[in-house]
């Protein structure tokens, strides 16, 4: 049973370990589980390549600074993940045994010692992951926390802030700003900014690393989200706390994370054309015009960039292949979201990880369906759908937005509208003659294989989630088929049909912020299918993603 506040996976639905054996203790008195070694195997190692020789001597000498301002982003994120990351690697660094490289990898992987795959259990030591990680004082309850905003109503704003973290005082509770939290920090990355900001010969990207430099110590993101869209810069940079992911308790606070990328020009002219469509796509959407967003800023950027460095919640486990940013709805309300895709990751991911699935998943005669093209186009127009839809929100007379009405299951439901929408926007653009039809003979089918590579993330993971809801609507309403071999198969003209259906039920819990509508469909849907489950037991000897290294990996 799925309960408000805490999302519970259920052991044995992936075939990842539920705390099975551990191994005999090492130094420090830690204790792995007994298949360290397989979790580890599920992380290929992959070195990202990028061609950096066009880029101006300015820029190379900002990207030193860059990098060592994401290594310090990366101790920020692992004290957001858990208080007590730095006292524990130590503990970490010093473990010996047979798989000591293992536990050391996998530790890194997934930024604490517990796994992301199986709902946070431990895999490393025997101490529950809490649930508001290291954002509120780890013995705080729901409860007491909406208590005190009861008593203390004042605190509201402040509490529920991005940028704040909760913690205790001898008189109760109280936020903290980040940019006080983690000024030690803070301090250090803004001044690698500003020094990268001298370095550039680019005006728009001097400008936004200088106002991003001014932003980390006052917490208002608002004047350097604006120059991130507006930057034209062959470097593409992403500095600061965006996502809430990592707050399984009220899905209120920001996790930092850097994107270090190259621009890949003429692939970004080629995916300039959907842009134009947004206004469109979101007249389209199958929900009352009421609720629509008509005024949501168009501006709205595609790039496609290789990686060259990455730190922070991005790096955590799974890693991205694609992201729409800003999320501050005053920004997209005026200038849209940026759209960016990682393509070196993305071919990455196709080649290691769907294609194996594939051969695994579907019918065997079907396996040569699936296109790097429909992923690559369903990867963009998933960033693109998270930039339509419902935003701000009027619940009850009250202005609010459906990040804070959904609370814990925010990031689930936008993942799975975001996915829902990419199909149902692809369709709708090769009805209006933007896109080639073609790519619906193979759209079907790498989206079903691509149910696959999601769900093995664990529901724990707002992807993962957000596809299992997908998965098991799509089985129940005929969409996906299962055949008597036990393959997965797309069901023509049903297909499309439910996720016309899927997109408006997921529009209006966004648009009327119904929480109890969303817990609702998780405690139908949100369990993995037994099919599915037994599917995914069969691709054990499969990677679930990938453990890049970048261009920039141990530049200074």
């Amino acid at each position: 049973m799925w309960r408000r506040g805490a999302l519970i996976f259920l052991c044995g639905l992936f075939v990842q370990s539920c705390g099975g054996e551990t191994q005999p203790p090492a130094k420090e008195g830690l204790m792995a589980v007994s298949d360290i070694a397989a979790r580890r195997a599920q992380f290929v190692v992959k070195p990202l390549t990028a061609d950096v020789s066009h880029l101006s001597d300015g820029d190379r000498a900002a990207l030193n600074h860059l990098v060592s301002a994401a290594e310090v982003v990366d101790e920020v994120f692992k004290l957001q993940a858990w208080a007590g990351n730095p006292e524990f690697a130590e503990k970490v660094a010093a473990f010996e045994g047979t798989d000591a490289q293992a536990v050391k990898d996998y530790y890194r992987i997934m930024y604490g010692p517990w796994d992301r795959l199986t709902h946070f259990e431990p895999f490393l030591g025997d101490r529950p992951h809490p649930e508001g990680a290291g954002y509120y004082p780890e013995d705080m309850t729901r409860d007491e926390f909406e208590v005190w905003l009861e008593e203390h109503p004042e605190d509201r704003e402040a509490f529920t802030s991005l940028f704040t973290i909760i913690r205790r005082t001898d008189d109760g509770l109280t936020a903290v700003p980040y940019s006080q939290a983690y000024s030690q920090y803070l301090e250090v990355i803004a001044s690698e900014l500003r020094a990268a900001a001298t370095a550039t010969d680019n005006a728009s990207l001097r400008r936004f690393l200088e106002l991003r430099a001014d932003a980390l110590l006052s917490d208002d993101y608002y004047d350097s989200d604006v120059a991130w869209m507006d930057l034209d810069s062959e470097i593409e940079v992403v500095i600061g706390p965006y996502e809430t992911y990592e707050d399984h308790l009220f899905g209120y606070k920001a996790a930092f994370e850097t994107f270090i990328c190259v621009a890949q020009p003429e692939d970004s002219a080629r995916l300039e054309i959907f842009k134009s469509e947004l206004p469109f796509l979101e007249r389209n959407l199958p929900i009352p015009d009421e609720h629509k967003n008509f005024d949501r800023g168009s501006e709205s950027p595609i790039r496609v960039v290789d990686e060259l460095f990455t730190a922070g919640d991005t790096r955590a486990g799974v890693q991205t292949i694609a992201f729409n940013l800003p999320n501050d709805e005053r920004v997209r309300e005026e200038k849209g979201s940026k759209k960016v895709l990682l393509k070196n990751v993305m071919r990455a991911k196709y080649d290691a990880i769907l294609v194996p699935i594939a051969r695994r998943v579907l019918p065997e005669s079907d396996a040569g369906k699936i296109d790097f093209e429909a992923f690559y186009q369903f990867t963009l127009h998933h960033e693109l759908s998270h930039g339509i839809g419902p935003g701000q929100i009027t619940v009850d007379g009250r202005e609010t937005e459906v990040r804070l009405e959904l609370e814990d299951l925010y990031s689930a439901f936008e993942e799975a509208k975001a996915d829902v929408l990419g199909v149902y926007d692809i369709y709708a653009l090769v009805d209006k003659g933007v896109m080639e039809p073609s790519i619906l003979d193979s759209l079907p089918w790498t989206y079903t294989a691509g149910m696959f590579r999601t769900t093995r993330f664990g529901v724990a993971e707002a992807h993962g989630l957000g596809m299992v809801l997908q998965a098991n609507y799509l089985i129940d309403k005929g969409a996906v088929e299962i055949t008597e071999a036990g393959r997965f198969r797309p069901v023509a003209g049903v297909f499309e049909e439910s996720f016309r259906e899927l997109a408006r039920e997921l529009l209006m819990i966004q648009a009327l912020g119904d929480y109890e509508a969303a817990l609702a469909m998780v405690e139908r849907y949100g369990n993995v299918h037994p099919k599915m489950a037994s599917a995914i037991e069969s691709l054990t000897d499969l990677p679930v993603d990938v453990d890049p290294t970048y261009p920039l990996e141990g530049l200074r």
